[in-house]
Formats: structure tokens, C-alpha cells, sequence
């Protein structure tokens, strides 16, 4: 699908991408494949080259902030020292970006790393490690999504049930607080409630909200978006209540969300995803306003649904009733402000 760039000038900083070399893996996963593995599996690789094609494909990419994904862990280490391995090749992305030999973006400028928070105080020694790893990293993510029905996310998720509960975990949790890093959650939206008890418990601590809380419609929840979209509503106001929390606005060309169903990559256009997502990111909007929502991308997996062109496309189709500033604060303030990216603003 191609379609012209709508108002290419707006800069944006994408706060949610991935980098890795999947092809290894991709040969284990048995067939019939869930559909997530046949997204990852057209982007199996993507690494530099890949993300220097999509941000350069007509939208004002200025910034990016790479989202930890398992890449490139550092086998010599201890296992809770892994990690440090992936923030160190993505530094190095970083630092060929800032070369200014491709442009003048900046892929990476902000890193999101791991570190299982369910080592205790002892995660606090790993965040150490990972900030001295590199000056871009900012923060960690430890995905907690989980359903009863092991079809929905397929077979490389393994996260425990009721993870942002866990005792062990909230005192690793407590530990980035200490060194003024964030937070990225990620859950689907039967879990939401474990995302606002940890908010609440944690009034401090900056949480970024993953995907739009990731509406369900694949497996046992295929055919019930509709159904279950006033709890999924009822939740995330709840959580925008949270001071401490901001929203990615994204993630809904996942396989999993089914929004499209059909992927990867079906060639839908840009009306036609803002039709589907509307609901969905006007009601996040609404919910945290435009200081606490930033537009994603999540490449490479919402490659399944939409194009990198489409895909920003069709956010601004969504916007074109908004403010300069609003649009500011969307597509780039805000991400700019919780990673730590601001010197990156262009002058308004």
C-alpha cells in the first residue's frame, strides 16, 4: 500500500521500536504458526539498515527510543547480567546514528533495556550495570502479559501470571525510583488492574503504559473487541487517574489485537485503520490529554497490520481536528519529555 505522506513536516520521535536478528529462532516455533510468529518471521532481521529504510520513508522521523526486546543478550555474563548485552549493541546503533552519516535523525537516542525486577534489592545491581552500559539508557521494561488461554500469546511469551503483584518483583521495582529511571509496562487489558494497583502503589515512579493496553481479539477472545471495550475504557480511565502514568498510542496493528485480522502486512489503508482504531485512541486521548500520550510505531511488529508510512498516516488521520500544540505534545513532546529527548525538539 502506498500512500502520500500527510503532513510531512511534523516532527515526530517514535518512542517504540525494536532491533534484532530473530532468524535463529524462527525455525523452532512449530507450524501451524501463531500469527504473531508469522509478523516477526517477515521481519526476522531488523537491525540498522531496516530502521533507517522505514524512518526515511517520507514521515519526519527526528528521534527513535529503542523498547527492549531479548536482542543480542551477552551470553559470558551471570544470567541477571545478560541484558547489559542488549544495551550495548543498541548504544552502538545509537552511536552510529549520531554520526550524522544518515541524516539528520537520531535512531536510539533513548534506550529502554530489562532487568527482572523479581531479583529483589539485587535488580538494583543490574540497573547499575545497564546505566553504566551506555549514557542513552533511561529506563527498563519488564513485560508482564499473561493469559489463562496459551493460545492468545503463542509460544515465546512466558511471563508469570500476577507479575506486577509479586512481592519479589515490587522490591526490584522500588529500585528504579532510587536511580530516576521509567518504567514501560506491558499487559493485555483483562490485566489492566494489576497496572493501576502498581501505579497506586508506586505514586512516584513514571509508568508508560505499552499499546494502548492491548485490546484482545485473537484465540478465546476472537469475535469480543466490542464486547469488551467498555471494561477496557472503564480501566484505562482508571489508570489515567494515575498522575505517574502516560500512554503509548499503538501497538493495535499487533496479531494479536486483531485490528486488522488479516496480516502481515495485507496492504489495508490508512482510512481504513483510523476507522478501526478510533475508538481506541480517542478514548486514550481523552483519558490522559495530549501531555500524557505519545504516538508509537512498535516496529517491526505492527508490520503485521500496517506500513511504516501507513501507519503514521493513519495517526494523523486521527488528529486532524487537533491543536499545533496538541499535535506537539503526541508526536513527539511527550516522548520527548519521559526519555529524556527534549534537546532533540525542533524549535517551534
Amino acid at each position: 500500500m502506498t500512500e502520500a505522506i500527510l503532513e510531512p513536516d511534523l516532527p515526530i520521535i517514535d518512542p517504540h521500536h525494536h532491533l534484532w536478528d530473530l532468524r535463529p529462532l524462527i525455525p523452532a516455533f512449530p507450524e501451524p504458526r501463531h500469527p504473531f510468529i508469522a509478523a516477526i518471521a517477515d521481519a526476522a532481521y531488523f537491525t540498522f539498515d531496516q530502521l533507517q529504510a522505514e524512518t526515511q520513508s517520507g514521515h519526519r522521523i527526528v528521534a527513535t527510543v529503542y523498547m527492549e526486546c531479548g536482542a543480542f543478550y551477552d551470553a559470558a555474563r551471570d544470567e541477571a547480567f545478560r541484558p547489559v548485552g542488549e544495551v550495548e549493541f543498541v548504544n552502538g546503533v545509537a552511536a552510529q546514528g549520531a554520526s550524522g552519516l544518515y541524516g539528520e535523525y537520531r535512531p536510539s537516542a533513548a534506550i529502554v533495556g530489562h532487568a527482572d525486577l523479581r531479583g529483589g534489592s539485587a535488580a538494583g545491581d543490574v540497573l547499575d550495570a545497564l546505566m553504566a552500559a551506555s549514557p542513552r539508557f533511561v529506563g527498563i521494561r519488564h513485560a508482564g502479559a499473561w493469559d489463562a488461554d496459551p493460545e492468545v500469546l503463542g509460544p515465546p511469551f512466558h511471563h508469570p501470571p500476577g507479575l506486577y503483584r509479586d512481592a519479589a518483583f515490587r522490591e526490584g521495582f522500588a529500585e528504579l525510583g532510587k536511580r530516576g529511571l521509567t518504567f514501560d509496562a506491558w499487559v493485555l487489558e483483562p490485566q489492566l488492574g494489576d497496572v493501576i494497583d502498581l501505579a497506586r502503589a508506586f505514586p512516584d515512579q513514571p509508568i508508560v503504559l505499552d499499546h494502548c493496553g492491548t485490546p484482545v481479539g485473537v484465540a478465546s477472545y476472537k469475535g469480543k473487541l466490542h464486547e469488551n471495550f467498555d471494561r477496557w475504557r472503564h480501566a484505562i480511565r482508571e489508570l489515567a487517574a494515575c498522575p505517574n502514568v502516560t500512554i503509548k498510542l499503538g501497538g493495535l496493528a499487533m496479531a494479536f489485537c486483531a485490528l486488522p485480522e488479516d496480516g502481515p502486512a495485507a496492504g489495508h489503508g490508512s482510512e481504513h485503520l483510523a476507522a478501526l482504531w478510533r475508538p481506541y485512541i480517542e478514548t486514550c486521548i481523552e483519558a490522559f490529554g495530549p501531555d500524557r500520550a505519545m504516538f508509537e510505531s512498535n516496529y517491526p511488529v505492527d508490520r503485521w497490520g500496517a506500513s511504516y508510512p501507513v501507519l503514521w498516516n493513519t495517526f494523523k488521520r486521527l488528529t486532524q481536528g487537533a491543536s499545533a500544540e496538541e499535535k506537539r505534545a503526541l508526536y513527539a513532546g511527550t516522548a520527548a519529555r519521559v526519555y529524556q529527548l527534549e534537546h532533540l525538539l525542533p524549535a517551534q
